[in-house]
């Protein structure tokens, strides 16, 4: 009898997680669906003129044009752009590591009052948004005397990617063994040496996951290049591409080409890192 009754049962289970697991790829191909059609039909419109595009808006290149992209390609402002924007993020991500991980260390290795309060202070950075600061924000760099400078940018921005970076750090340094201290401490090595030569190596797949979302984040960053940097040969590609679009407002197959060259940095980019940013993230977590 009860083998009866457990045939039903376990056959409505496999029932049910069949039925789990066919929503579950149904979902996942409605959102890719919704993600990569918005970037090919960029992609594609590259490759028309405007006449095609105003005549069919959803169609097939035909032909394919491709002096939308060579244009854009052979243009020495584009790489420009380019260039400042890798200057910026390395910029801000060596500050946002170097920084981020001490902070983390003390907060995660060492015991003094007030600790978790700090920790605290740097979770509360992250309700902090850009808009609300950029105002002071201004008028502080300005007396600096470093706008128009990739200063200018970089510092901010390593300062509002601190708080996710000690999020990120501390319970993956904490997570560490203290045996491993202990046991540095009896071979002679100070805190300070076992931060650098033990700490940092284990701590490797975080350090990258922040270093990548340090990246990302700054070459995608808007707002504050547009009210630091005025000279156009200063400018980051955020904001090479919103000046594109206001010059060439007619031209809209030559935007959608700009547009999908400037997504090809970054998206490269994250998608070579991702499995880093998933290992860091998780060992974050199960600290």
């Amino acid at each position: 009898m009860s083998a009866s009754i457990a045939t039903p049962r376990r056959r409505r289970a496999d029932a049910r997680r069949r039925f789990q697991g066919w929503w579950t790829y149904a979902v996942c191909i409605v959102l890719g669906v919704i993600t990569i059609v918005p970037l090919l039909y960029v992609v594609l419109g590259g490759f028309r003129n405007t006449g095609q595009i105003a005549a069919e808006p959803v169609a097939w290149p035909h032909p394919w044009i491709t002096g939308n992209y060579t244009g854009i390609i052979t243009s020495e402002a584009f790489w420009r752009q380019i260039g400042n924007s890798a200057i910026i993020a390395a910029i801000a991500t060596l500050v946002i590591v170097t920084l981020g991980s001490c902070v983390a260390y003390a907060l995660a290795r060492y015991e003094f009052r007030g600790r978790e309060l700090l920790y605290t202070i740097f979770t509360l950075g992250l309700l902090l948004p850009l808009t609300v600061a950029v105002l002071p924000l201004y008028i502080e760099l300005r007396q600096f005397g470093i706008l128009d400078n990739p200063l200018g940018v970089a510092l901010p921005e390593a300062a509002f990617g601190l708080p996710v970076t000690v999020i990120i750090l501390r319970p993956f340094m904490r997570a560490i063994p203290s045996d491993l201290e202990d046991a540095a401490a009896i071979d002679g090595c100070s805190k300070i040496g076992f931060f650098w030569r033990i700490l940092i190596p284990l701590s490797r797949p975080a350090l990258m996951t922040v270093s990548i979302l340090a990246v990302v984040t700054s070459w995608n960053a808007f707002l504050l290049p547009l009210i630091v940097l005025n000279d156009p040969s200063e400018w980051t590609l955020p904001l090479g591409v919103a000046s594109y679009q206001g010059e060439y407002a007619q031209d809209t197959a030559a935007i959608l080409a700009y547009t999908a060259l400037s997504m090809v940095p970054a998206l490269v980019f994250f998608l070579a890192a991702e499995r880093r940013i998933v290992g860091g993230l998780s060992g974050a977590i199960k600290g």
